[in-house]
């Protein structure tokens, strides 16, 4: 039988038109580059291929590679580009988990925040957990906040773990999470995700960066989308801080569908559509009365149906 022209791997590491493949679980990395039809494919986002994605490619002069076929992905993150607003990015693909890495404080990540990133997840078919680090800091002040925060997403469905990256509390718990998986890491600037990440694995040396105290925020340290092998097995990716999450467009009477507190009485609605905003009989509406649908996550949802950019 005739050898087959090309190999199939898996995109590790995407920095501009460059990308690193691996032959997965193997760890042996290939330069490759995208040749331009495929590039026109996909011409509705910024990156016409992710960090995750199974690719084809062509083993060229030099050893480097030319991608000549993206496998169909069985899921994966999307957010609208941070330059232009009509186009989306691929923030990476074929995801086993998404971790979201938040904090309570120093900085503060919004439920606005939280909330659009898990609808994008539901929407896609990413499984994904809330990383709470820096519980070694929470305050007195705080410690009623952190209960309430868990009892909001606990009971949209969704496993809160507290964690600190600093002094270890609660690590070897993400660590069994990512084994034998692909996992990915993301967050706002500053919630201390590429710590978590070093201390996953001390072979990773992902480079931090100090809180600035005048906008209580973080800097940028990872400038690109990258996975990377942990010794304790599996893969891991790392992303580049997020300031804000914008969705891609969804129909109005679908958004509800991802989230899983409001689609388990959907179908109890009077009306069928139903926006959940101002239809007589709304079960949604309800709930939220009743407290089973917290208000936080309703007044996420409202704000998702009004001003699809305001966050992006």
């Amino acid at each position: 039988m005739e050898k087959s022209n090309f190999e199939t791997a898996t995109v590790v590491k995407h920095t501009g038109s460059h990308y690193l493949v691996s032959k997965l679980p193997e760890w042996n990395l290939i330069p490759c580059v995208v040749r331009g039809k495929l590039r026109m494919k996909e011409s509705g986002t910024t990156n016409p291929i992710a960090v995750g994605d199974i690719v084809d490619y062509q083993q060229e002069e030099g050893g480097t590679g030319a991608i000549i076929k993206i496998h169909p992905r069985r899921n994966y993150i999307i957010r609208k580009s941070t330059n232009l607003s009509r186009q989306s990015h691929i923030i990476a693909s074929n995801l086993d988990t998404a971790f979201l890495v938040v904090t309570l404080d120093f900085p503060e990540t919004k439920t606005a925040f939280i909330d659009r990133f898990l609808v994008t997840c539901e929407a896609y078919r990413v499984p994904v957990k809330i990383i709470l680090n820096k519980c070694d800091l929470i305050s007195e002040e705080y410690a009623g906040y952190l209960e309430a925060f868990k009892k909001i997403y606990n009971n949209a469905g969704y496993e809160v773990v507290e964690i600190s990256a600093l002094t270890g509390h609660n690590v070897e718990i993400v660590r069994n999470l990512c084994k034998g998986r692909i996992s990915l890491f993301s967050g706002q600037s500053g919630v201390g995700k590429s710590s978590l990440i070093n201390a996953l694995d001390s072979a990773l040396t992902i480079k931090t960066a100090e809180i600035s105290h005048y906008h209580l925020q973080g800097k940028h340290t990872t400038t690109f989308y990258e996975m990377h092998p942990l010794e304790s097995g599996g893969f891991i990716i790392d992303t580049p801080g997020i300031k804000g999450f914008g969705l891609i467009e969804m129909a109005k009477e679908e958004l509800s569908h991802y989230f899983p507190e409001m689609l388990k009485v959907t179908n109890k609605c009077k009306y069928s559509p139903c926006t959940h905003t101002h239809e007589p009989g709304c079960a949604v509406k309800d709930s939220v009365d009743a407290g089973t649908i917290s208000p936080e996550r309703y007044l996420s949802y409202l704000g998702m149906l009004e001003d699809e950019d305001k966050y992006r």
